[in-house]
């Protein structure tokens, strides 16, 4: 596309990509789901599904990015010369940005106040209740509110300022200093005592937990740790040039993603183990927030150095989600540059103003409008289904059915290896073709119906 930016090199990409897969999940969520399904057991399942299912999805949206130069909604019209029904897939995809980013904004406002929190010692307070405080700033009207603003307004702030020289540079920065301070946090909660329970809670693989809901657990995150279905991974594909490996570029982007959900698992799990055991209390391993924003903050404050600890913990924390939130935003400000002609920032300003609205909606419903309930849920928690269970899932499961059996196999392979100029064997290329077409659709399709069957 004309005047269209691009990323500017290899290194640009991958650690874009990654920004984009590596978020708030990662912190919280898989560390739980390893330690709650067998431990190592779960991890390979987890990776067997991540390389056979999840990552050939990758690579489809990816490669549908790269090939059209176009945002989620247009791409579809490239490939088909014409307007069709498969637009579909683009319409699900941005509207699946724009619910994740609502909620996701929320959470993210919750990490800028928890680390600024830390950096005043807050958490140090003698006989601190850390539930009740979260609950009381979460549910407050303004406050959280507040910190909602700040992190959209640093989100759409670095979106406006360019792929290259915003979305590109800045991933570079914080996706280096995000590794950087959790390998950090790892290394500090090996060396407590205890910390071992934790790590074999983690990694001994137990198989008496493994059943089916394992392996709809692990495809679950899988699926959703690595940002498809959403059209981020598309739009960020557009953004590629024409000589990336798009193959090995999603490989590595899979593979970090991997690392630090391991990284992240080994500096928290293991800390909550060594204090609960030299205070003489069971582990509290919660999933979600509750882990993180309750338990942790004690875990600190108990821990010699916790405060520098609190700090480096939060502070990487709000830039895992700053990262994935950039993603989600600028699929949203493509489609608007693109298909309503107005500029980047512009296009920034207006997607933050919609994020605004509904991000509000989605906080005040921890508090004020708790009793607003949309299909049994309140208004957060039916952003969150609507996007994960619906949007996203049926949104990636069109995708990889149009890579597979609409797209033209040449088309396809053409542009896989990269018009013939990559030394990726023949072998390796009908495989990929083979995963697309008959397994990836069918993993989509069985967390679909385990959603449906609750």
């Amino acid at each position: 596309m004309k005047n269209r930016e691009y990323f500017g090199n290899r290194f640009g990409v991958l650690v874009a990509l990654a920004g984009s897969a590596i978020g708030l999940g990662n912190m919280w969520r898989f560390p739980y789901l390893v330690g709650q399904n067998g431990g190592a057991a779960f991890i390979i399942i987890y990776l067997l599904l991540l390389f056979f299912i999840c990552l050939p999805v990758m690579i489809s949206e990816f490669l549908i990015g790269r090939r059209t130069h176009a945002n989620a909604f247009r791409a579809f019209r490239h490939l088909n010369g014409k307007k069709t029904g498969w637009d579909v897939i683009g319409i699900f995809a941005v509207l699946a940005a724009v619910c994740i980013l609502s909620f996701y904004c929320v959470v993210g406002g919750w990490t800028v106040k928890y680390f600024i929190q830390s950096c005043a010692m807050t958490f140090n307070t003698p006989g601190m209740d850390y539930s009740s405080y979260f609950s009381g700033f979460i549910s407050a009207p303004f406050q959280p509110l507040f910190f909602t603003f700040i992190f959209l307004g640093m989100t759409g702030g670095i979106i406006a300022v360019g792929v290259k020289n915003g979305i590109e540079k800045f991933s570079k920065v914080m996706m280096t200093v995000l590794f950087v301070l959790v390998v950090l946090i790892a290394i500090r909660s090996l060396t407590l005592p205890g910390a071992s329970d934790g790590i074999r809670y983690l990694l001994i693989p137990d198989f008496s937990k493994v059943n089916g809901h394992t392996i709809v657990a692990a495809l679950g995150q899988a699926f959703f740790s690595i940002s498809i279905g959403c059209g981020t991974i598309l739009t960020y594909g557009s953004y590629v040039k024409d000589s990336e490996n798009i193959a090995l570029t999603s490989a590595y982007t899979a593979l970090m993603d991997t690392l630090f959900a391991m990284i992240a698992g080994i500096a928290i799990i293991p800390a909550v183990y060594a204090i609960a055991y030299m205070n003489g209390y069971a582990p509290e391993i919660n999933a979600g927030p509750g882990l993180v924003f309750i338990t942790l903050p004690g875990v600190f404050k108990a821990m010699p150095m916790g405060n520098l600890i609190s700090i480096i913990f939060f502070l990487s924390l709000m830039l895992a989600a700053l990262t994935s939130s950039i993603s989600q935003m600028e699929s949203f400000v493509a489609y608007l540059i693109e298909e309503v002609g107005i500029s980047r920032k512009k296009a920034a300003l207006t997607s933050f103003g919609i994020s605004i609205v509904l991000g509000t909606f989605c906080s005040l419903s921890q508090g004020v409008l708790s009793d607003v309930h949309l299909f049994g849920k309140n208004i957060f928690d039916f952003f969150d289904a609507v996007s994960s269970n619906v949007l996203m899932t049926f949104g990636g499961l069109l995708m990889v059915i149009y890579a597979g059996w609409r797209m033209k196999k040449s088309d396809y392979l053409d542009e896989l290896s990269n018009h013939g100029n990559t030394t990726m064997p023949r072998w390796l290329l009908e495989l990929i073709c083979f995963l697309v077409k008959y397994v990836a659709p069918l993993g989509i399709i069985a967390i679909i119906a385990s959603n449906l069957l609750g």
